[in-house]
C-alpha cells in the first residue's frame, strides 16, 4: 500500500509552517537581512494547530503504509509490485524525522546564532546604566537570540537579558560609549519593535 505523496507533502509543509516564525529569524541572520525576522510572527498562535495537523497527516500516512495488504482467495497479495523509494517506509521515515526536527526547531534554534565573544568591560559605576525596553513581535527563543545578538554587537554593552515571555529586554550599558537611542535602533533593526523604555 503506497502512501499518498500529496499527504506527505502536506505534512512537510505544515511541519515547516509550525516553526516558520522561528526559522525566519535564523535565515534572516544568515542572509544578513535581519529586518525580515518578524515576517511570519503572525503564525505563532497557529503553531499548536499546525503541529496537530502534521501529526494527523503523518499518522494517517503511516497507518496507510503499515495496514495489512489485501489478499485474494488464493492467499496471494493483491498489487504486490515493487514500490519506488518515494513510496517506501524508509522515505516516510526520513520525512517523519524531518517533520519532527521542523516542529522542534524553536527549542534548538539558538545553536544557529554565533557565540558572542566574551569582552570584559571595566566600567565606572557612575557610567553604568540599565534600561528595559518593551519589545513587540517576539514569539520564541529564536527571537530572544536575535535581539541579544543585535544588541551585543554594539560597543559598551555590559549585559543583555531578553525575554519573549515578558516581551522585554533588560540591558546594562556604559552610557559614555553607547546610548539608549543606539540600543533602540539595534533592536528595531531586527524587525521587532522596541517601544517603551524604563530607566533603572
Amino acid at each position: 500500500m503506497k502512501p499518498n505523496i500529496k499527504l506527505i507533502g502536506a505534512g512537510i509543509l505544515t511541519a515547516i509552517a509550525s516553526s516558520l516564525c522561528c526559522i525566519v529569524p535564523v535565515l534572516a541572520l544568515v542572509a544578513g537581512s535581519t529586518g525580515a525576522a518578524t515576517t511570519f510572527s503572525w503564525m505563532e498562535p497557529l503553531r499548536p494547530y499546525l503541529i496537530l495537523f502534521t501529526v494527523i497527516i503523518l499518522g494517517y500516512t503511516w497507518w496507510k503504509k503499515l495496514k495489512p495488504v489485501a489478499q485474494d482467495d488464493c492467499d496471494c497479495e493483491v498489487d504486490a509490485k515493487k514500490s519506488s523509494f518515494i513510496q517506501s517506509k524508509k522515505f516516510l521515515g526520513i520525512i517523519t524525522v524531518f517533520a519532527i526536527l521542523m516542529t522542534a526547531f524553536p527549542y534548538f534554534s539558538n545553536a544557529f546564532y554565533p557565540a558572542n565573544n566574551e569582552v570584559y568591560l571595566i566600567v565606572d559605576s557612575e557610567n553604568s546604566k540599565k534600561v528595559i525596553f518593551e519589545i513587540e513581535g517576539m514569539t520564541c527563543d529564536a527571537c530572544e537570540n536575535h535581539v541579544n545578538h543585535a544588541v551585543n554587537n554594539l560597543s559598551g554593552i555590559i549585559s543583555v537579558t531578553t525575554s519573549y515571555d515578558h516581551g522585554n529586554a533588560e540591558i546594562e550599558f556604559d552610557k559614555t560609549i553607547t546610548s539608549i537611542d543606539e540600543i533602540a535602533m539595534a533592536i528595531n533593526s531586527t524587525g521587532y519593535e522596541a517601544s517603551k523604555k524604563i530607566l533603572k
